[in-house]
């Protein structure tokens, strides 16, 4: 046998030993820190002997990067190397160098390695946020410590920690959109998961770059968070790491995602037993979720005070009432006492946080408040009238229930309010279907609902956009959504029981006879509709006059349709298809009909509109079929988001221009009474969005809001409504030029111009905004849904459209927002770029650039 081959199985062998001896200790005596360090110890030592032997350079260093460089092993884990050379290799060292790397390879070292100078290091980390997140917890392992030093000289200097925290933020929220923004997935990574072990190694990592300290007592010790939650934090980060290292020694690889075949064996390994009721994993998995909750609610306190501290902003209190406060869009307490002094404001805080569009959260110290106060919702608060009107008001607001529900439930508070429901929260389902626990299931199907309110989702479902908009009071929906599934787990049938907490709910709650009826109504027939639909013969009259005895009239009809599909969507990403939907939709259209409804092939808000826009069409002498060609080429989501007088002005000056091969822009007062609307039409092209910005941002016109639509033969029909202070004296002259410049500018197609750096009002400047940018894929995955929120300011949308521009990104609809002296804007979007997590984290950090001049 060759000898370098023999050595290399020696040493395989003795470092697999010495592996083996460290992992049968921990074994014996689970210490998760033991075995990271140990572990990492043992490839140390190994690495620096192989290295000895090769004799490189002096100049030439070894170096732990990323969590092998932190001094921590996993049993399975990459062990990252970065050979760190001073110049370039030579082809002796290169050979030398790749011989090295054969070797750690050959003794069972899953090796992820790099070799580069320190110059090419510093290009790579200013390029790459996971080249300099390693870099940031290098650690010298064999070789020059000069060059060492000088790389960490030259990484701190060009360490810039806000830019660093942008990153990593944007990075965490990318990762938490993949994971559908949840710890409580059925099988959750816990590494990568939210609420796991990456989440609180960005903490560390942005902590450390801002040297603001390196561990959870050196943050506190700071002040960014209580020695008590110094203390949960650790607990957490150590639980997690010792359920990583038993789901890597029980697969006997890398394995971070807690799958249903490993889940009863890890249990095991902690001691759980399965009873008469419970698997022993659902014990596990319980004790992971509320660990998961805890981390994902002490990184909102620790991430907003880094932030806080990064991107100092002046703290000027608005008084909302006499217990709260808005400080920079966040509601905060006016006194550190105000639940204990009055538990009632426990719901008013969520019922003030969906009252208010400008307050995106509470503030560090609020939620710490809110938290340690939970335990006040008791039996009284519950029987409080004034409680049950203030959580009844959360559900029948008009925006934000699903972001309140959510945060309820993060905070414990919703669990606290509503005991049936603090039970199944981190509940497991075994079935082949859903993906979540029963909690997140069920505010999945809340948001899905809500959804269905939404103009910008409307391209998603749109025939169940058309039914929510004619149903009356959505709320009801709401509540049928929140009982619907809140009794599995007890022995039973969980819809029979269930109906009996909505029906003491909607009494205790004073809700109307009528309502409460069709409330207990969808929770016991909840299953129902996609059980007769998957299940039986729809060619069948009687299956179809069975099913529409069941639902009666058109009111339960169409309610149960829509939380059937809302329940099917809200189980897993995978589960809901087209045919499936098609399914319940023929089943809803032959019971409406069976009913003696009419069927609604479209919405009738729809056809309001359409019949309103025809008659004002008639009023001006347009023929009678003059609107069809054009309104062939429009799709659902044009009509609804046009009034009918938007649509009879747009087809009256378009309908004998559908074919034209020259832009047409057409402009008029706005009916709204201010501003002026402006519509442009032609055949499609690029960075078409940016250039109407650029042209308004020229004029110095402020927009105030934005419709983007594009034709089903690709023509593009956008409408802006634009304001300045002239337009009131010489607006003719003034929609003259928007009408001959505007086309022009279109038919040229010039370069666009830099961005303006527009000026904040002195509103904005003594309240400014944290601007933010969510990116996120919608339900179908066709498109992706981009919003922003910042301060308003001249030029703003030019500045987003020319980042949009730069990175080719395709705008297919804007909803164009104006608060005051904010805007809330959002595109639905799509493009190359957005499908590279590289470059969607670059697009997102650019466009927060362009949110902060």
């Amino acid at each position: 046998m060759n000898t370098a081959i023999a050595n290399a199985l020696a040493f395989k062998a003795k470092l697999k030993a010495e592996q083996q001896v460290i992992i049968e200790a921990f074994k014996e005596k689970p210490r998760a820190e033991v075995l990271l360090k140990d572990l990492c110890r043992c490839v140390d030592q190994n690495l620096s002997e192989i290295w000895k032997s090769f004799k490189f350079p002096k100049e030439v260093s070894l170096v732990a990067v990323g969590g092998y460089g932190r001094g921590e092993l996993f049993p399975y884990s990459d062990v990252d190397v970065l050979i760190l050379l001073a110049t370039a290799p030579d082809k002796e060292l290169k050979e030398k160098l790749e011989s090295l790397v054969q070797v750690l390879w050959d003794i069972g070292l899953d090796i992820g390695h790099s070799i580069r100078t320190v110059d090419e290091c510093m290009i790579e980390a200013a390029a790459d946020i996971t080249v300099k997140t390693a870099l940031l917890e290098a650690r010298l392992i064999a070789g020059s410590r000069n060059n060492f030093r000088d790389l960490k000289a030259r990484y701190d200097e060009a360490m810039h920690p806000q830019q660093f925290f942008q990153a990593k933020l944007l990075e965490l929220h990318q990762r938490h959109v993949k994971y559908e923004d949840t710890p409580y997935s059925l099988e959750p990574n816990c590494k990568e998961s939210p609420g796991g072990l990456r989440d609180l190694q960005v903490i560390l990592w942005v902590a450390k770059a801002a040297k603001l300290g390196d561990s959870w007592a050196e943050l506190a010790a700071r002040g960014l968070i209580t020695a008590t939650e110094a203390h949960q934090l650790k607990r957490n980060e150590r639980a997690f790491k010792d359920i990583r290292i038993r789901l890597h020694i029980q697969a006997k690889r890398r394995e971070d995602r807690l799958v249903f075949d490993l889940q009863n064996a890890i249990a095991a390994t902690f001691g759980f037993e399965t009873t008469e009721s419970r698997r022993a994993s659902e014990y596990l998995m319980q004790r992971y979720y509320w660990a998961a909750k805890a981390v994902t609610q002490l990184n909102t306190i620790l991430l907003q005070n880094i932030e806080a501290v990064l991107f100092p902003l002046p703290h000027q209190a608005q008084a909302i009432n006499e217990r709260f406060n808005e400080v920079n869009g966040l509601i905060d307490i006016a006194d550190e006492e105000v639940f204990e002094k009055k538990p009632s404001a426990m719901l008013e805080i969520f019922l003030l946080l969906s009252q208010h569009a400008n307050l995106k959260g509470m503030t560090a110290k609020t939620l710490r408040a809110l938290w340690h106060a939970r335990n006040l919702i008791d039996a009284e608060f519950r029987h409080d009238i004034f409680n049950r009107a203030a959580f009844l008001q959360i559900l029948q607001s008009p925006r934000g229930i699903t972001h309140v529900l959510r945060s309820m439930n993060q905070t414990s508070i919703l669990g606290r309010y509503l005991p049936n429901f603090r039970r199944i929260v981190g509940q497991m389902q075994h079935d082949l279907f859903h993906a979540y626990t029963v909690d997140q299931h069920i505010l999945m199907v809340v948001r899905n609902l809500r959804r269905f309110t939404m103009t910008e989702h409307a391209h998603e479902y749109p025939f169940c956009s058309q039914l929510m908009a004619n149903f009356n009071q959505p709320w009801v929906l709401y509540i049928a959504a929140l009982f619907h599934d809140i009794a599995k787990g007890r022995n039973g049938d969980h819809s029979t029981l269930g109906m009996a907490d909505a029906r003491k709910f909607c009494y205790d709650h004073g809700i109307s006879r009528d309502n409460t009826e069709l409330v207990i109504f969808l929770v016991q027939q909840h299953l129902t509709m996609s059980q007769v639909a998957q299940k039986q013969d729809l060619s069948d009259p009687d299956v179809i006059q069975n099913f529409a005895k069941i639902v009666k009239d058109e009111r339960h009809l169409t309610a149960l349709y829509l939380l059937t599909v809302c329940d099917i969507r809200g189980t897993s990403p995978k589960v809901w298809n087209a045919w499936k939907g098609k399914l319940l939709e023929d089943l809803y259209k032959m019971t409406l009909r069976v009913l003696g409804g009419e069927a609604p092939s479209t919405d009738r808000e729809l056809k309001n509109r359409q019949e309103e826009a025809l008659k004002a069409l008639r009023l001006v002498g347009i023929e009678n079929d003059a609107h069809i060609k054009l309104w062939e080429q429009l799709d659902i989501v044009y009509f609804l988001r046009h009034d009918a007088s938007d649509i009879a002005w747009q087809t009256r000056v378009l309908h004998d221009k559908i074919n034209s091969p020259t832009p047409v822009v057409k402009c008029r007062l706005a009916p709204i009474g201010e501003g002026l609307q402006v519509t442009v039409y032609l055949r499609d092209q690029a960075d078409l969005f940016a250039r109407i910005c650029n042209y308004f941002d020229g004029k110095n016109f402020g927009i105030l809001d934005a419709k983007i639509h594009t034709t089903k033969d690709g023509y593009a029909l956008d409408t802006f409504l634009v304001t300045e202070p002239a337009f009131a004296s010489n607006y003719r002259d003034i929609i003259t030029l928007i009408e001959h410049e505007l086309a022009e500018v279109l038919a040229k197609q010039s370069p666009l111009t830099t961005p303006n750096q527009g000026r904040l009002s002195r509103l904005s400047r003594n309240f400014p905004l944290v601007p933010t940018v969510e990116l996120r894929p919608d339900d179908k995955g066709q498109y992706f849904l981009l919003s922003i929120s910042a301060n308003d300011k001249n030029g703003l949308l030019y500045s987003v459209a020319s980042v949009l521009a730069k990175y080719k990104i395709n705008l297919h609809t804007a909803k164009i927002m104006t608060l005051g002296e904010r805007v809330e804007d959002v595109f639905l979007v799509d493009g190359a770029a957005l499908h590279n997590p590289k470059n969607q984290i670059q697009f997102e950090s650019e466009l927060l650039d362009a949110l902060r001049i």
